[in-house]
């Protein structure tokens, strides 16, 4: 099969590329240094011509409340060209518990890609996974001074991009799902106890101090962002550490 992969240059993207070509797959990777733009529909004709699969991987710029429009306008041009060439399944990726926080516009936004997706005309299937453990370090820096970081106590289930996008593989190369598919890392952290995880890591070292109303994911409520029922993946946090 022949995959458009767009936004195939990126963390995710390129890991899948790669994934798709050694299963003998044709994946030919999209991204706006090869002339493709998703928000101008620059180039998005051509990339998708002859394409069996459109998998969309490609990400707002901000994660505030101009999210929305970069999901709305980029899937209305990738549907708009799938269907034009007769693609016949369409991939993104999304989060878990992306539609329970309501409070976060990137979440929102998201869940906006979801919905636009699930009433298109290309048969879809949407990966949800938790969060990555690459972004562990950048969550940390949000609210980090000096060695001090601030985390809530946040239930979340980290997952390795190596094991996402293995997901994202798979279900790409099969039959749309026609729904949702969760992934999930095989443990479940607070998040302070993760920053300390991490920290333990770290020659510098650092403390974490426990409080409820710092950074973004303040703001969500319980463990919408876990799922034990999930596809557990099979790397540890400590493994991936080291």
């Amino acid at each position: 099969m022949k995959f458009a992969v767009v936004g195939g240059t990126g963390l995710i993207g390129s890991q899948v590329v790669s994934d798709l070509n050694a299963a003998g797959h044709e994946a030919v990777p999209h991204s706006q240094s090869s002339g493709v733009d998703v928000i101008s529909g620059e180039g998005l004709d051509e990339a998708v011509a002859g394409a069996d699969v459109i998998v969309n991987l490609t990400n707002s710029p901000t994660f505030d409340e101009a999210s929305p429009a970069f999901f709305r306008v980029s899937m209305d041009n990738l549907l708009a060209a799938g269907q034009g060439s007769g693609v016949r399944h369409f991939v993104i990726l999304s989060i878990v518990g992306v539609d329970r926080v309501p409070e976060l516009d990137y979440y929102r936004a998201k869940a906006l890609q979801e919905d636009i997706l699930a009433a298109g005309p290309i048969p879809y299937s949407i990966v949800r996974a938790t969060q990555f453990m690459e972004f562990v370090d950048a969550v940390m820096s949000w609210t980090t001074d000096g060695d001090t970081v601030r985390l809530p106590a946040t239930p979340i289930q980290p997952i390795a991009a190596r094991d996402v996008a293995e997901a994202v593989a798979e279900v790409a190369a099969g039959a749309p799902l026609g729904g949702i598919r969760n992934i999930a890392g095989p443990e479940v952290f607070a998040l302070d106890e993760l920053g300390r995880v991490t920290l333990s890591h770290r020659a510098d070292g650092g403390t974490v101090v426990t409080d409820p109303t710092a950074g973004m994911f303040a703001v969500v409520k319980g463990d919408v962002l876990t799922d034990t029922d999930a596809r557990l993946a099979p790397t540890r946090y400590a493994d991936w550490l080291s």
